[in-house]
């Protein structure tokens, strides 16, 4: 029982991967463009863009997951996303937000004065930003960057609530023939997943050492 049973739990993880992995390619560019309009000097944007992350970070990622798949066929009269497209969107723009406000803290936390001397040095903005500014804040945001990861890797079992066949689906569906214990076995996944993305952030955070400040 032992193999069917992991067999079919590994089908269910290889969508709780995809949904992972397509969210933080998505999500880690798009965050820091939302990052930058929450910066910008032209007032309505950076309104504008705040409002939206607040609104995002201050209501459920359940209730936004709901939303997006229903949301178009009920409000618009529109066919309905495919279920794991909505759920990567959802979770796309979700951690978009969480993640723009580490990008966010780490850019402010820059000195003012390295941002003068590139100047002083010749330097345009973007060369100051990416030659000068931008490895100095991947260091300062590598640990609420991992956390932020790591709770993503839990998150994916939301996708359940629209009918996502994820692992906890998965095993859950065993209870039905009377045994609990694969839902259990699920939690192995998570804590080995989790277990090798803290070991890789680990290593990161100590190549990075050279940038203090």
């Amino acid at each position: 029982m032992f193999l069917p049973v992991t067999l079919q739990l590994l089908s269910g993880f290889a969508e709780t991967v995809k949904i992972f992995a397509l969210t933080l390619i998505f999500a880690l560019p798009l965050g820091l463009v939302v990052a930058f309009g929450s910066m910008s000097r032209f007032t309505p944007l950076r309104a504008l863009t705040r409002g939206f992350v607040w609104v995002i970070r201050g209501t459920p990622l359940m209730l936004q997951l709901m939303i997006i798949f229903y949301g178009p066929g009920l409000l618009f009269g529109l066919p309905s996303m495919a279920r794991s497209t909505a759920t990567v969107v959802a979770f796309t723009i979700n951690y978009a937000c969480y993640f723009s406000e580490i990008y966010r803290g780490g850019i402010e936390s820059i000195p003012k004065g390295q941002y003068e001397a590139g100047q002083v040095l010749g330097m345009t903005k973007p060369q100051i930003f990416f030659k000068v500014v931008l490895l100095q804040v991947v260091k300062r945001i590598m640990a609420p960057m991992s956390n932020e990861v790591i709770t993503l890797v839990k998150d994916t079992s939301l996708a359940r609530i629209i009918g996502v066949y994820e692992i906890i689906w998965s095993g859950e569906s065993f209870i039905k023939k009377g045994l609990l214990w694969p839902l259990f076995y699920t939690g192995a996944f998570y804590l080995i997943f989790n277990g090798v993305l803290t070991i890789l952030f680990g290593y990161l955070e100590k190549k990075l050492d050279y940038f203090r400040g």
